[in-house]
């Protein structure tokens, strides 16, 4: 039994650095060739806004003449856009907004990968 363990050991080391190693590769690979679609100008960045509970975020939305590229209305009320600077400064001076805040991404595989 334990002649079996002592064999079967370098080979289950060997296969889990094999795999943490790939995993942030192919993570990268899969990243760079995802197709993105740049169909605002350079200066609008995504936002997500969120709206005082009771308000239709959608309605809002299309108060302010915006085009929402995402509707939420489960975790939070709000709304995902492509806006301009003048754009953010007037739903941050509404009150009907609690918070318009820039959108990023989270990476399990840390900075740079």
């Amino acid at each position: 039994m334990r002649n079996r363990l002592s064999r079967a050991l370098p080979v289950a080391v060997a296969v889990l650095a094999a795999v943490t190693v790939a995993l942030p590769v192919s993570a990268a690979t899969a990243a760079e060739s995802v197709p993105v679609s740049h169909t605002a100008p350079a200066d609008h960045a995504t936002y997500i806004v969120t709206v005082h509970p009771g308000l239709d975020p959608a309605a809002v939305a299309d108060a302010y003449g915006i085009t929402p590229l995402h509707v939420y209305r489960e975790t939070l009320n709000g709304f995902a856009a492509r806006l301009s600077p003048e754009q953010v400064e007037d739903l941050r001076g509404t009150a009907v907004v609690e918070s318009v805040e820039k959108d990023g991404s989270a990476s399990s595989f840390g900075p740079g990968v």
